[in-house]
């Protein structure tokens, strides 16, 4: 009989009629025509497939249905986030027609760089900093002001989202690939562009980790329940935040031209002595972490513990068993397999 055959009779034979699904399967699996010990293993797999085929097509097509939701909710949600960052310029472009004093206006630009979400152009306006720094550099010393921008930068970039490798390294990066390009095409402003950039990333990292570390006492029970699930992860993380920003410095020289790879590599040397402040806050961090949290880490071990016992977790075992089992019985047919050889020989 083919396969085809062979699932034509099981949807035939398949009794839908009946009330449960245990009367549907065992109905099925007694029937005289099916012979579960003289089936290979592809009639098995037709057999099971079959059977969830029929008994999940409404589910599938519910699966199917959600999906297609989910896509076009994904695409309004990115539409409504995009005008919600228009409609944020647009205010902030309003109220600045409005003051005249470089005061209110330098609040206003605190309160907007705040406010917006940065990292969807944070290129752009870390490329906009430095050449605003460069053409100004006759007012403030340009390491001092490009420095302070950065710093802000970075601090507003990595504040409100999670505090983790991935991310942080994604953020640094961007800030000095776009610092890169400006210096690059500035070779002789080059050296202080990339030396004020790397000290702004290094205090806006601090002052993030410092902000972690406050935030910890208040943090709300639905975000220590975060912490607990990535509790180790953070720690881990804020263990090598130096070797971090280091490494992003010389991913980035690897990348770069002769010459601007041999100036990151220096003031990554340089700058080995100044990341102190780093691991000192980050060590401060864990360490107020560790004395909050980790009592709440070991309760949520007890949860796992008695979660062991619940239907999903016994199915995952028995998955497990089934998974030794097959390897075992495979094993030994090779074995066996071998030794008729050897004894025929």
């Amino acid at each position: 009989m083919s396969q085809t055959q062979f699932n034509d009779n099981i949807s035939n034979l398949y009794n839908r009629r009946l009330n449960t699904l245990k009367e549907r399967v065992s109905t099925l699996m007694s029937d005289s025509s099916i012979v579960a010990e003289e089936l290979s293993l592809t009639d098995m797999k037709t057999l099971a497939s079959s059977i969830i085929d029929i008994e999940t097509s409404l589910l599938r097509n519910d699966v199917e249905m959600l999906l297609a939701q989910k896509e076009s909710i994904e695409r309004a949600l990115e539409k409504k986030s995009d005008e919600l960052q228009h409609k944020k310029y647009e205010i902030f472009d309003l109220m600045e027609q409005q003051l005249s004093s470089e005061v209110a206006l330098s609040k206003l630009h605190q309160v907007k760089l705040q406010s917006i979400d940065l990292y969807e152009i944070l290129s752009e306006i870390v490329e906009s900093s430095i050449i605003t720094a460069l053409e100004k550099e006759y007012d403030i010393e340009i390491t001092d002001s490009l420095g302070e921008a950065i710093k802000e930068i970075t601090f507003e970039s990595i504040k409100e989202g999670s505090l983790n490798t991935i991310r942080i390294r994604k953020i640094l990066s961007t800030i000095l690939i776009s610092a890169i390009d400006v210096a690059e095409a500035t070779p002789t402003k080059a050296d202080e562009i990339l030396r004020a950039t790397l000290k702004g990333m290094r205090w806006g990292l601090v002052r993030s980790i410092d902000r972690f570390k406050q935030r910890l006492a208040y943090m709300p029970v639905e975000a220590k329940h975060i912490l607990i699930e990535d509790y180790d992860t953070i720690m881990e993380d804020l263990n090598q935040t130096d070797t971090l920003f280091s490494q992003v410095i010389i991913n980035q020289a690897s990348e770069s031209s002769s010459q601007t790879s041999k100036l990151l590599l220096e003031l990554n040397k340089e700058m080995r002595y100044d990341l102190e402040e780093l691991v000192h806050i980050s060590k401060e961090a864990a360490d107020v972490m560790k004395a909050r949290f980790s009592s709440f880490a070991k309760e949520a071990v007890k949860k796992a513990d008695s979660a062991i016992r619940s239907p999903k977790a016994q199915q995952a075992k028995r998955l497990g068993q089934e998974a030794w089992g097959v390897a075992k019985v495979a094993l030994g047919n090779a074995i066996k397999t071998a030794k008729d050889a050897i004894d025929k020989k």
